[in-house]
């Protein structure tokens, strides 16, 4: 795999990878960025939300869940002082369904953490990573 980065404008550039796909990435006003695309930490936590959702939904769909609606949310929180690493991450995840099981989605959560995702292990190694979910049944939501 590889990715790269070009420069645009001050603090602003175009991110791409082998996919081909491109992301702009940018840095907050505040230290001089034009707030014109994705902070890096930021696509880095979309990273790790996209990297474990399809683990989940597919090992859900595979266990016959009857999912209508899917949604994980990742929450940080950075050290106060540099290089401002996450020292606290909470995946969320929002299960939206007719008759989910939890403990289909607790063993699926799992495998994720453990077994497949390996962004979700990467960011273990530094920081311990809180799981939890939430089950909404189709219609009451």
């Amino acid at each position: 795999m590889g990715a790269r980065v070009t420069w645009k404008d001050g603090l602003s550039f175009s991110g791409t990878a082998d996919s081909g796909f491109n992301v702009d990435l940018s840095a907050g006003a505040g230290v001089g960025g034009a707030e014109d695309g994705f902070r890096p930490m930021e696509l880095l936590a979309t990273g790790l939300a996209g990297c474990t959702a399809m683990d989940v939904i597919s090992i859900l769909q595979k266990k016959r869940q009857d999912v209508t609606a899917f949604e994980v949310r990742v929450h940080t929180k950075s050290a106060d002082e540099h290089p401002h690493v996450w020292t606290w991450v909470q995946i969320e995840y929002l299960v939206t369904g007719n008759d989910i099981d939890p403990a289909a989605v607790e063993r699926a959560m799992q495998l994720s953490a453990d077994k497949y995702c390996p962004a979700q292990n990467m960011i273990n190694k530094a920081v311990d990573i809180d799981l939890t979910y939430t089950i909404i049944e189709a219609g009451k939501a």
